[in-house]
C-alpha cells in the first residue's frame, strides 16, 4: 500500500475523529466550567493586584476550565466591566498560557484503549447522579473519554499514509519553519483551540508522520492562532478591553519570533529531559514523541511566561501607545468623578464628595429616563443626545452599566467612611446615602430591563398606541422626568424644601394616571381598534412609569427622614 490509498476512507475517518475529538474537548471544558465558572471569575478578579499572583490565578483557572481562550474572553469581559484593569489582566494572560499546557500533557497519556470505558463511566455518572456537581463532573469525564476516542479515530485514519510518497513529499514543506508556523496559526484560528491543534500534532507524530523538530513550528503557530478568539471577543468593547487581546498577540508574536531561531536547541533540551533514547529506532521514537511534544509545549509556555512577567510594565506602555485612549470613548467608560480616597480620614469632606457622586448618578438616571419613552413612538431609531454615535437604546444600556459601577464604588467608599470615628449626624448621612444608591441602582434596572423589554414586545407584536394615548403617556413621562430633575437638585443641595415639593407631585401623578386610564378605557368602549390592540402596552407603560416614580419617592423620603433629624435644618 505504497501508492494506492483510499482518500475517501482517510477523509471520512479523519474528519469524523476530529469532530469527536473537538466535541469531547468542548464537552470536557463545558463540564469543568459549570463546576467552577463563577468561582474562577471571582478568583481572577481578586488575585490580580500582584503580577505573580495574577499569573498563578490565570494558570489555575485555565487548568480548571481547560481552555485558555475562555479565560482570555473572560478577561475581556472583566476589563470591559472595569472589575480589573488591562495591566492587571496581563499577568493572567501569561498564566493562561501556562495552564493550557496541562491539556497537552493529558493528551500525551496513551489512554486510547480505555477511551470508551472513560466515556461510559462519565455518561453513567452524568445521567444517574442527583447532585448537579456530580452531573457536571460526569459531563467533563465523558468529554475526556470522547477526546481520546477521537484521537484514536484520527490515528487510524492516518495509518495508510505511512509510506505514501506524495504525502511524504507534502510533509517536506513542514521542514521550512515559517510555513509550519503559518499552517499552525491558520488551523488553530479555524478550530479556535490551540490545545486541540496540539492534540492533532501529537496524533500525526504518533504515526511517524511528524518529527519533534517539525512539530515545534506547528505548535508555535498554534500559540499565535489562539489569539483569534480574544480578538473576536474584543470587537465592540472599550479600548481597555481591546488591549487585553492586543497584549496576548504581542506576547505570543514576540515569543514565537524568538523561539523560532532555536528549534534545534529546544528539541535537544526536551529530548534530554524527556523519556526515551535520544537516538533509537523509529518505533521507540514514535512511542515517546507525544510526551516530548507535550513537554516542549510546557517548556515554551513556562519560559515565555516567566520571561515576560517582569516586562509587563513595558508592554503595558507599548500597548497604550499602539492603542491610545479616545477622548469621546473615555466618556462612555464607567468611572467616578468626585470620590477622593485621600479625604476618607476627614468624614465631613468625604461625605460631600460622596453626595456629589450620588447627585451625578441621579443626572445619569434622568438621561436614561428621558430616553426611555421616545423609542416607543419614533419610527426611525433616534440618536442619543449626548453621544450621537449611540442610539437611544444603546445610550440607556451604557448608562445602566455606569449606574451599576458607580453604585458599587460609592457603596465601597461609604463603607470606608464608616470605619472612621463619626459624629451621629455623619453616621446618619452615610446610612441615608447607602439607601439612596441602592434605590438608584434598582431604578436604573427598571428603566433598562422593564422599559426595554416592553420596547422589544412592541416591536415583535407590531402594536402602536393611538395618537391620544401617545400624548397621554408623554404627559406622564414628562411629569416623572420633572420629579427626577428636582430630586437631583435636592440631593446635591440637601434642600428639604425641594424634597417636600417632590412628594407633593405624587398626588398630581395619581390624578394624571387615573385620567389617562379613564380616557383609554373610553376609547376602548368607543371601539377604537388601535386602543384595543395596544391595551397591554398602554397599561404596562403607565405601570412602569409609576414604578420609576415609586423609587423617586423612596429616595425623597430617605432624604427627608435624614434632614428631619437635624433640628437646626428642618423641623
Amino acid at each position: 500500500m505504497t501508492e494506492h490509498v483510499s482518500y475517501q476512507y482517510i477523509l471520512i475517518h479523519f474528519l469524523g475523529g476530529l469532530a469527536v475529538f473537538l466535541y469531547g474537548m468542548r464537552t470536557m471544558s463545558s463540564g469543568m466550567k459549570k463546576m467552577s465558572g463563577d468561582r474562577i471569575r471571582s478568583l481572577m478578579s481578586k488575585l490580580t493586584a500582584n503580577r505573580f499572583l495574577g499569573m498563578l490565578s490565570g494558570a489555575f483557572a485555565t487548568m480548571v476550565v481547560q481552555s485558555s481562550s475562555t479565560i482570555i474572553v473572560m478577561l475581556v469581559g472583566l476589563v470591559q466591566s472595569r472589575i480589573m484593569t488591562y495591566v492587571q489582566a496581563m499577568g493572567v494572560i501569561l498564566g493562561a498560557e501556562i495552564g493550557t499546557t496541562v491539556n497537552a500533557q493529558l493528551i500525551a497519556f496513551r489512554l486510547h484503549d480505555y477511551a470508551l470505558l472513560i466515556f461510559a463511566a462519565g455518561f453513567l455518572l452524568h445521567v444517574t447522579a442527583k447532585k448537579q456537581s456530580y452531573q457536571n463532573a460526569g459531563e467533563a469525564l465523558a468529554g475526556f473519554g470522547l477526546l481520546f476516542f477521537g484521537m484514536q479515530l484520527m490515528s487510524q485514519a492516518m495509518e495508510p499514509l505511512h509510506d505514501y510518497r506524495p504525502f511524504i513529499a507534502l510533509l517536506d514543506t513542514f521542514s521550512k519553519p515559517l510555513i509550519s508556523v503559518c499552517v499552525g496559526m491558520v488551523c488553530t484560528a479555524i478550530i479556535q483551540s490551540s490545545s486541540a491543534f496540539v492534540g492533532i500534532i501529537i496524533v500525526l507524530a504518533q504515526q511517524g508522520v511528524l518529527t519533534l523538530e517539525t512539530s515545534i513550528p506547528l505548535m508555535l503557530g498554534a500559540n499565535i492562532g489562539t489569539c483569534i478568539t480574544a480578538a473576536i471577543a474584543s470587537v465592540g468593547t472599550c479600548r481597555a478591553a481591546k488591549r487585553v487581546s492586543l497584549a496576548q498577540i504581542l506576547f505570543n508574536l514576540s515569543s514565537v519570533s524568538f523561539f523560532l531561531c532555536f528549534i534545534q536547541e529546544m528539541a535537544g533540551i526536551v529530548r534530554f529531559f524527556s523519556p526515551g533514547p535520544v537516538d533509537g529506532d523509529l518505533a521507540t521514537t514514535v512511542a515517546h514523541i507525544p510526551r516530548q511534544i507535550a513537554n516542549t509545549h510546557t517548556l515554551y509556555n513556562l519560559v515565555m511566561a516567566f520571561a515576560f512577567l517582569p516586562l509587563t510594565p513595558f508592554f503595558a506602555k507599548l500597548v497604550v501607545r499602539l492603542l491610545p485612549d479616545k477622548p469621546e470613548e473615555a466618556r462612555l467608560i464607567p468611572m467616578v468623578w468626585h470620590l477622593k480616597h485621600s479625604a476618607v480620614s476627614t468624614p465631613l469632606l468625604a461625605l460631600s464628595y460622596a453626595r456629589a457622586e450620588v447627585g451625578r448618578m441621579n443626572k445619569i438616571l434622568s438621561r436614561m429616563l428621558a430616553s426611555a419613552i421616545p423609542p416607543f413612538f419614533n419610527k426611525q431609531p433616534a440618536s442619543d443626545v449626548i453621544f450621537p454615535q449611540l442610539s437611544l437604546v444603546d445610550g440607556i444600556v451604557m448608562r445602566e452599566q455606569k449606574i451599576d459601577y458607580l453604585e458599587s464604588q460609592v457603596t465601597a467608599y461609604l463603607f470606608q467612611i464608616m470605619r472612621q470615628e463619626l459624629h451621629p449626624k455623619e453616621s446618619g448621612e452615610v446610612f441615608t446615602l447607602l439607601k439612596i444608591v441602592k434605590d438608584q441602582e434598582a431604578l436604573g434596572d427598571v428603566i433598562e430591563v422593564r422599559m426595554l423589554q416592553l420596547l422589544r414586545e412592541k416591536k415583535s407584536k407590531r402594536v402602536a398606541l393611538s395618537r391620544e394615548g401617545e400624548l397621554e403617556i408623554r404627559t406622564l413621562h414628562a411629569h416623572v422626568c420633572s420629579c427626577m430633575e428636582q430630586l437631583t437638585m435636592a440631593i446635591e443641595s440637601a434642600d428639604c424644601t425641594r424634597a417636600s415639593g417632590i412628594l407633593a407631585q405624587m398626588e398630581e401623578f395619581e390624578r394624571l394616571e387615573l385620567l389617562t386610564e379613564s380616557h383609554h378605557l373610553q376609547r376602548i368602549q368607543q371601539k377604537v381598534s388601535v386602543s384595543e390592540t395596544s391595551h397591554d402596552l398602554h397599561m404596562e407603560l403607565i405601570d412602569a412609569l409609576k414604578h420609576i416614580l415609586f423609587y423617586c419617592m423612596a429616595i425623597t423620603k430617605n432624604l427627608l427622614e435624614y434632614q428631619n433629624t437635624e433640628a437646626d435644618t428642618c423641623s
